[in-house]
């Protein structure tokens, strides 16, 4: 995955959307990324009904309750172009998939350009120890690299717990801070910061 996500440029330029898809759940995704030191192109969990992508693709392993380690190359025809399965105990050559995404773009098939990500301003990502949405915030932030966001820990610093009260009006947590504005609840947390690190059709 890191060598996927060093290549991200060179996919965007061959009009590719590299996605990942697995059987786990979206906290499983999460977690798995962060421990990756942050997957920031799209994971889509396959979970319910169980697997039925994979299953549609032939790519579901029933005996052992998951998908095959495969790459799907789909055309924006919704053709499918190119298929590997390397096994769960595989490994992908990412170059070599690569020149495959390539070689399925000089076709002249219809193409969307991917814009580079707008970014985001610099800011502070306010969070407090064992809370839920503050850890899915914090995954959002680590996952999709956004380093300009500070991250304050308001149960461990009685400071950031003064602060995050000047900045926000209160002290829920978690909170992020960009540009003076104030968003508190983590769902819109991590739409807000999808949205700066998202690779959007231009």
């Amino acid at each position: 995955m890191p060598q996927t996500e060093a290549l991200l440029p060179r996919f965007r330029a061959a009009h590719t959307q590299v996605l990942g898809v697995s059987v786990d759940s979206v906290y499983s995704h999460a977690s798995w990324a962060a421990s990756l030191g942050g997957v920031s192109f799209p994971l889509l969990a396959d979970f319910h009904p169980k697997a039925e992508l994979a299953k549609s693709l032939g790519l579901y392993l029933d005996a052992a309750g998951i998908s095959d380690r495969a790459t799907v190359i789909i055309d924006s025809n919704g053709v499918v172009q190119y298929v590997e399965a390397v096994g769960p105990p595989g490994q992908r050559d990412i170059e070599a998939l690569l020149a495959e995404c390539e070689k399925v773009d000089g076709k002249g098939t219809p193409t969307v350009d991917l814009a580079e990500p707008p970014g985001i301003a610099a800011g502070v990502l306010y969070v407090r120890s064992n809370c839920g949405p503050s850890r899915f915030a914090t995954w959002a932030r680590d996952n999709l690299h956004l380093d300009q966001i500070a991250l304050s820990n308001v149960s461990k610093d009685p400071a950031a717990a003064a602060e995050l009260e000047r900045a926000s009006g209160g002290s829920q947590a978690p909170c992020l801070v960009v540009a003076g504005e104030a968003t508190t609840e983590h769902d819109a947390i991590i739409a807000k910061l999808v949205a700066a690190a998202a690779v959007l059709p231009g």
